[in-house]
Formats: C-alpha cells, structure tokens, sequence
C-alpha cells in the first residue's frame, strides 16, 4: 500500500508531506518511528521571521543587473521571457540586448554558397520579427540594442556575454521531452550550464503575461549544499531584498533509508545549521526567512513546494558542464526550469 506522513509542520523548517513511497507493513513501524524523529520537539525553536526593513538597511547586498540579454527565437515563449526581462529593467535600471542567433549548423547538408543564401533569408526573416517586437511597445523606455549573431547558439551568446560584460541572461524553454532532448538539445540548458552569469528560464508552464512591474514575493531557494550554494544564496537574498519578499531556503533528502534513526536526528541538526549558514548577516531584519526539509526527488519536492506555496521565483545552483551540455535526459535542473509555474534563476556552480 501507499503510505502518506503528513508532519506537523512548524514555522521555520520542517518535513514536507512526503513520504512517497510503496511499503510493506512490516516497514510501517519504522517510518512511524522516523516521522517521530522529523518531528522538532520545540516547534517554535527554529523559526526564523522578523517582518521586512526599509532596502536601504543593507544596500551592499544588492546585486546589480545593468546589462541583460535576452536570447530570442521569436517563439511566444521567447516573447513571455522579454516581458520578464523588461520588469527587470525597469526595476533595475538596465540596458537590454536583444539577441538572436542564426546557426550555419541547422543546413549541414547544403552547399556552401547555398548556406550562404538561407542564411541571407534568415537575417531578413530576424529583422522583420525583431522591428515587429519593437513596433508592439515591449521595449518602450528602455535603453535597448539589437543583436543578430552568427555561429553555435552558445558560443555566440557567450561573446555576447563577455563583449558587452552582461549582468543576466534571459531565456525561454519549450520543454522537450528526453529524447527529443538526447537528440537535438536544450538551448536554455547549454546556456545556464556554461553562462558565467545567471541565467533567469521561462519555461512554458510559467503562469500568464508578466506585469510590467513584476514583485517577486516568495523566492523559493533549493540548495543541494554544492560548491556554489554562497554565491546561490546571494542572489537569492539580494532578490529577496529588492522586492521585500519571503525567501524559504529548501533542502531536499533523497532517501531515508540510508539513515538510521540516530542518524536522521543527527542528520536534521545538520540540515538547519547549514541552511542557517546560507543566511546573510542581519537578513532577519529586511526577510522573512524560512527553513524547510523534504524527503523524495529533488526535483519532484522542489516543483510541489513552489506550486504548493504560491512561489513567484524559485532560485538554484546548476552544475557547470560542457561536453553534452543541453543533450542529457532527466536533469534536475532541466526538469524544474522545464516544468515551474514560475520563473527559475540558475546560478552555475
């Protein structure tokens, strides 16, 4: 049968619903007995929520965003990411480039002079598409350039990136399935797995048109404890600064069978103090913070949680890769930018 534990739930960290998994009933004691375990004897011990301060409190903190590119494929979900790159600018003050990528690489095939012609008719058919853009009032009021590049998706984006000293880049995802992915390739994926920058994903389940000034006020932070969760949690805190919002930070346990009880106990103490360790001095004062831990795929919890809670931005690490980057099935980081309500920000590790 199918075992649900919903814990008590306290207002700073705890389990989140969640034992998701077919047992027999002689394992029943026992995930009773962890449950007792998961659940903090003090439920108000570990809370952490002090109500939001003025911005100005800790200015040093705030990250700056005055260059951003959004990668474009004029695909409505290409237009859904410019909408959101547009709040960002008008928030931040910011220079976008509007960029867009003819690749030779789509005609392998083809004679060279006739390569040379399609992708003639390619920039024609890229500027018809960008004046349309411009013509409908996106970028109205914002210090904008256009960019038509030739080459590789990623290694074109990547000069663009260091040419122009880019903040932040911006990208749409249409979600492919895993072999379509195996096979052709993640576009978003090459991008924020080998973008020295943030990359902020739209993917198409992220809800309706963003509002032209869009208010992130639940930034779910997920974090793995990785190499780059410090530099994760800055922007996510920095986030949290600029838009008073509540930033929860999430750690998600794969199994519970790889602990004993004694173990999980210990394991738990060690959950909260690294999550605490995540937080910037004096955050309590300007961020309502909060811990939680969840049991299952990483993937799967974080995507529940953020659907769960309302989250208007869910912030993550993504680990660097090269070789086959956008091409590996089932990632976890492709898997929660393809499948979010809401927009993701990945910070590569």
């Amino acid at each position: 049968m199918t075992l649900v534990l919903a814990l008590p739930q306290e207002p700073g960290f705890c389990l989140l619903a969640i034992l998701r998994t077919v047992i027999l009933g002689h394992d029943a004691p026992r995930l009773i007995a962890w449950a007792k375990l998961l659940a903090p004897p003090d439920p108000l011990a570990w809370e952490v929520g002090m109500g939001t301060a003025p911005k100005e409190v800790l200015p040093d903190r705030k990250i700056q965003l005055s260059k951003i590119l959004v990668a474009t494929d004029f695909s409505p979900f290409s237009n859904r990411a410019l909408e959101y790159a547009s709040s960002f600018a008008r928030r931040y003050e910011s220079h976008i480039f509007l960029t867009h990528v003819i690749s030779p690489d789509a005609y392998p095939l083809a004679a060279p002079e006739v390569t040379v012609g399609l992708i003639r008719t390619q920039r024609r058919e890229a500027e018809d598409h960008i004046q349309q853009m411009l013509f409908s009032g996106c970028l109205k009021d914002i210090p904008h350039d256009v960019l038509i590049e030739e080459g590789a998706l990623w290694p074109a984006l990547q000069k663009v990136i260091q040419r122009q000293k880019i903040d932040l880049v911006v990208v749409a995802t249409h979600g492919m399935g895993a072999v379509q992915k195996l096979v052709i390739g993640s576009g978003a994926e090459q991008i924020f797995r080998q973008s020295v920058v943030p990359v902020l994903t739209v993917g198409p389940s992220v809800d309706g048109r963003a509002e032209p000034d869009i208010a992130f006020k639940h930034i779910l932070f997920a974090t793995d404890f990785g190499l780059g969760a410090e530099r994760e949690a800055a922007y996510a805190f920095s986030l949290g600064q600029e838009h008073d919002a509540t930033v929860t930070l999430l750690h998600v346990l794969h199994h519970l069978d790889d602990y004993s009880e004694d173990g999980l106990i210990l394991r738990r103490e060690a959950v909260k103090r690294q999550l605490q360790d995540l937080v910037p001095s004096g955050a309590e004062v300007w961020c309502n913070t909060q811990f939680r831990m969840a049991v299952g795929d990483p993937a799967t919890e974080i995507l529940h949680f953020a659907q769960e809670n309302n989250v208007d931005l869910i912030v993550m690490g993504a680990k660097a890769r090269t070789g086959l980057a956008g091409h590996v099935p089932g990632t976890k980081a492709y898997k929660v930018v393809s499948s979010a309500h809401c927009p993701v920000l990945t910070v590569r590790s």
